[in-house]
């Protein structure tokens, strides 16, 4: 239909353990059959990565640029500028 839905996510796992399990797992499903929005507690670990996961997923993170910022293992120590310099000798 072209319109935005939004559900209070946290609604689904009112009483059990380790919710923000739960609530990730329900949310990465619900933004796959649509749903645009949510009510739900930003500050979890586990929702932010499942919302970044149905992103790629969905292909609304081109090139998995977000991802890979937010997860992507910073260079050791040194290693940014060894790269640099194979780079220029290469070419």
């Amino acid at each position: 239909l072209g319109v935005n839905t939004t559900c209070g996510a946290s609604n689904i796992s009112f009483g059990l353990p380790n919710r923000a399990g739960i609530n990730a797992a329900f949310l990465a499903m619900a933004i796959g059959a649509g749903m645009t929005s949510a009510i739900t507690n930003p500050l979890e670990a586990e929702i932010r990565q499942s919302i970044m996961a149905a992103d790629v997923l969905n292909g609304r993170d081109p090139n998995c640029a977000t991802w890979i910022k937010t997860y992507r293992e910073p260079p050791a120590a040194g290693e940014e500028g060894r790269r640099r310099e194979n780079r220029r000798r290469r070419g």
